[in-house]
């Protein structure tokens, strides 16, 4: 496995210990964080999922820098994804922090691209990331860290950010799964 793989791989292997931290009652008290009162396990939790969120940066400019892309690659990278934000929206949703029917609509989209992944798998192509679901994948870190962070800095201002941010998410994993349906429709109209 190279490089890029295994830290792929690493993103997953955070996934269990951010959702330790979150939700198990370390009582590590609460703190002041830029405007914004939290939990301490929700700014520890955030830091985790920021740093898990931002290797997926990482291995992406490793495997095109030192040309290591794989067709693994092609496939743990959207699934690592997947598995993170996946968890951190089903944590916020038990912790009250995100409305659940959004948040419905953001997993049925995912496991209906991962579904799509696998019957073209199945045909022998394996389908990288598209720019539009890059642009989704990060709009999801985003919501998903603001909403983590209580909102920090826009509580000063009185802007929520948080919401704002889970919203402009929803609409790009609406049209990324859109347009990861259009364009391989053929699997669709050529089934028999």
């Amino acid at each position: 496995m190279n490089i890029p793989n295994k830290i792929t791989v690493s993103r997953i292997f955070l996934i269990p210990i951010f959702v330790i931290v979150i939700l198990f009652d370390f009582d590590w008290g609460t703190m002041n964080f830029i405007g914004a009162e939290m939990p301490v396990n929700h700014f520890v939790a955030a830091i985790i999922f920021i740093i898990a969120s931002c290797t997926d940066w990482v291995d992406g400019y490793y495997a095109r820098k030192y040309n290591l892309v794989t067709n693994l690659g092609k496939f743990l990278d959207p699934l690592a994804d997947k598995l993170l934000v996946a968890a951190a929206f089903i944590v916020l949703v038990e912790l009250g922090m995100a409305p659940s029917w959004i948040i419905i609509i953001i997993l049925s989209r995912e496991f209906a691209v991962t579904g799509l992944r696998a019957i073209l798998a199945g045909e022998g192509e394996v389908v990288a990331a598209s720019q539009l679901g890059k642009i989704k994948t990060w709009a999801q870190i985003v919501a998903i860290s603001s909403l983590l962070l209580h909102n920090t800095i826009f509580t000063l201002i009185n802007i929520p950010f948080d919401t704002i941010a889970l919203y402009v998410a929803l609409i790009f994993t609406v049209w990324s799964g859109w347009e990861y349906f259009y364009l391989n429709r053929r699997v669709f109209v050529n089934s028999k």
